[in-house]
This record gives C-alpha cells, structure tokens and sequence, in this order.
C-alpha cells in the first residue's frame, strides 16, 4: 500500500513550525520532501532546546519524513541550483519575510516561468502584500493582533495567548488544504498556480462568530475563562481531591442527564434552569451548583459518573497521562521514532487516516545534509551545477 501522495517532489525552504508543518503533512502522505537548508548550519531551530544528544526536540517535531539538502543561498551558484531544483519540483514551499525569495532570483514571475507545473506555496505573516506584508510575525503575534488573545483568559485576568502555537498549526493546515487543492486542479489544466496562507488571516479564522457580532450587533465578544461562550452548564470544575474536570451539560439533551447523575432532579423545576436560554442567562447560579457537587467528589468518581450518564467529561490531562492514554495508543498516535543520532524518542503519530492510502512515517527527521549528493543525483542536477554543495 502506498501513501496518496508517493512520487510527488516537496522542496522545503521553510523554517519554525508553519511551513515546515505544512511539508511534513505532505511529507506523511508518502510525498519525498526535501528539505533545503543553510550550508554549515542549518534551520535555526536546530538549536533550540531542550534537546537528545545535540538534536532539538523541536526540530525533530516537525522534520520527519524528510531529505536533506545544504545549500548556499548566499551565493549566485547557490541560487542557480536552487533554480534547477525548482524546475524538477512539484511543490515549493517557503515562509520567508516578503520580497526574500524574489532577492534571490526565485520570485513567482520567475519561478512560472521556468516551471509551468509548480505549486509555489507561500506562508507569511501578513500575507505576500498590503500595508503590513513587511512587519515580522510570530505566532503570539497574530494570537494578539487577530483579537484571539483578547478573547482569551479569565475576565478578570489580562489577555492570555494559547499554550501551544495554534495560529502556526493552522496556518500549516491552511497551507496543505490550498496545496492539496492546487494539484487537483493541476490534474485538471497541467498548470501550477500560487498558494498562500498567513498568521494573521489563520488567526482571524478561528474568531467563531465575533466578527458579525462585533459588526451587525455592536457587541465585542470577551473574556470567559473556561466557560462556553454559548451554553451552560460547560466549565472546568475542581474536585474533592484537587484534580480538575471538564465537564459540558448545556445542551437540553444533556442538562437532564446531568442532574439525574447528581440527584438533582429539583433544578429541572427551576425556571431559571429549565431551558437552554435561562440556564445561559443564569449561567453564574447554574454554575455554582454544579462546581458545589463536583468539589464533594473525587474526580475519577465524577468522571465515571458522567460516562454512566452520556455527558462529555474528562479530566484535565497532564501531558504525563496524556502518554498513557489508552485511546491515543489504541489508534497509533503515540509513536516512537529512531533517529541516527537522537536515538528513539516519542512523538505523534499521522494524524489524518485514509482507509486505502494510509500515511507513513518512512524516515527519521533528517541530520542537516545527509541527503544532499543523494537528492542531487536522483533529481538529475548537473555535476557543473553542484558547486557551493560538497
């Protein structure tokens, strides 16, 4: 069985989480990623720690299932060859600052040119143009100019990014969706065509429905901690023995199941809790009842209650249990990996499932240019040409 995109060429150019996420999702899916990294050093994020024997957990987060290729940017040599690189890829995707690639000789203008079938995939903060296409960008960035941050923490409490680099994440996915859908039209017209995706557009996204509220009903959506914005009872509530729980019982399928578990069948009485709109009006009272009875048990208790029950519940998980979770490893997403220097090290499994062409993890994530004379022989790249590689 082979994966759904073998024979397809990825060259990787990217750096950080959102380009180099996005290529290892193609990566997954059985394409031969090659990643193209600065002679000598590599992608900055090689450093960073905490590391395995010299080799960043980072990195190795990301850079699976790839090549690797050393070449000099730097140089007209160097950017010849990535030229000629290009013109035998599928796919390249990069996330420098605007105007970098085009310094280099490697614009879309150009790069069309030379090959007609290309998928130029682009990431960026802002996007390839508009006011602010020059401004660098991280993630927490556009957490905070997107109005994700403001949105997020408790109301009392100042504007708290996510835990994890979300706006990244997404701007990948958004980046492999675009990519997946340009080779379908390619099947079509033999033609490639430009993708982009940015932090910020990602970041705006994932606003649920902020923007026509903010807009059609003057109303600014914020701050609520852990509660729904949309149904109550839904919150995270401290047990007898000091665990937290997640427990969501706003629905009024759900709000019965709920108080016949606590033996509170009183409460469906209450008008104030007897629907969806008045237990959302009145999420504050509803909420106190329900952390009253979660505090007087231990949370196991309250979760295997819940489970008796059909309500959606769950501990809140430490990363420690989640590596013991059951289901995780029942569906192969804990994996472990052997790397060449590293050694073997748990990460996350292939994430999307495809019943016919399941993805794969082939290679280990690649020590900076193991793979440059090998990559350039098979793509057929001229001794002459291979200068500033050695």
């Amino acid at each position: 069985m082979t994966g759904s995109l073998e024979g397809l060429k990825v060259l990787d150019l990217s750096r950080f989480i959102a380009g180099p996420m996005c290529a290892m999702q193609l990566a997954d899916m059985g394409a031969d990623v090659v990643k193209v990294e600065r002679k000598g050093k590599g992608e900055d994020t090689r450093q960073n720690k905490p590391q395995l024997n010299d080799q960043s957990l980072y990195f190795l987060s990301f850079n699976r299932n790839k090549r690797s290729l050393e070449l000099d940017f730097r140089c007209e040599e160097g950017q010849a060859q990535l030229r000629q690189l290009i013109s035998k890829a599928d796919v390249l995707i990069e996330n420098f600052r605007p105007g970098t690639m085009e310094k280099m000789g490697c614009g879309w203008e150009t790069l069309r040119q030379l090959n007609p079938r290309l998928i130029m995939v682009r990431i960026s903060g802002f996007g390839q143009n508009g006011p602010l296409s020059q401004r660098p960008c991280f993630d927490a960035i556009a957490q905070a100019m997107s109005g994700i941050m403001s949105i997020s923490g408790q109301p009392d409490g100042p504007p708290t990014m996510a835990g994890t680099f979300m706006v990244d994440y997404a701007s990948a996915l958004y980046a492999t969706i675009g990519t997946l859908a340009a080779l379908n039209v390619r099947h079509a017209t033999g033609r490639g065509q430009l993708v982009e995706a940015s932090l910020l557009e990602s970041a705006v996204s994932m606003l649920i429905s902020a923007i026509p509220e903010q807009a059609q009903l003057g109303r600014t959506m914020n701050r609520v901690g852990n509660l729904d914005r949309f149904s109550a009872p839904v919150n995270s509530y401290q047990a007898a023995d000091g665990r937290w729980i997640y427990l969501s019982a706003g629905t009024d399928a759900l709000f019965p199941r709920l108080i016949d578990a606590m033996g509170r069948q009183d409460l469906i009485e209450d008008d104030r809790f007897n629907n969806y709109h008045a237990r959302l009006a009145n999420n504050g009272a509803i909420d106190a009842v329900v952390a009253d009875w979660v505090g007087s048990l231990p949370a196991d208790e309250v979760v295997a209650l819940m489970d008796q029950a059909g309500v959606p519940c769950s501990a809140v998980a430490t990363i420690d249990e989640v590596l013991q979770n059951p289901q995780l490893k029942a569906r192969n997403q804990l994996v472990d990996i052997e790397h060449p220097t590293a050694g073997t090290y748990t990460t996350h499994g292939v994430t999307v499932s495809l019943s016919d062409t399941p993805g794969s993890i082939r290679r280990a994530p690649p020590v900076l240019g193991a793979h440059t004379h090998e990559v350039l022989a098979e793509w057929g790249i001229q001794k002459g040409e291979q200068h500033g590689s050695h």
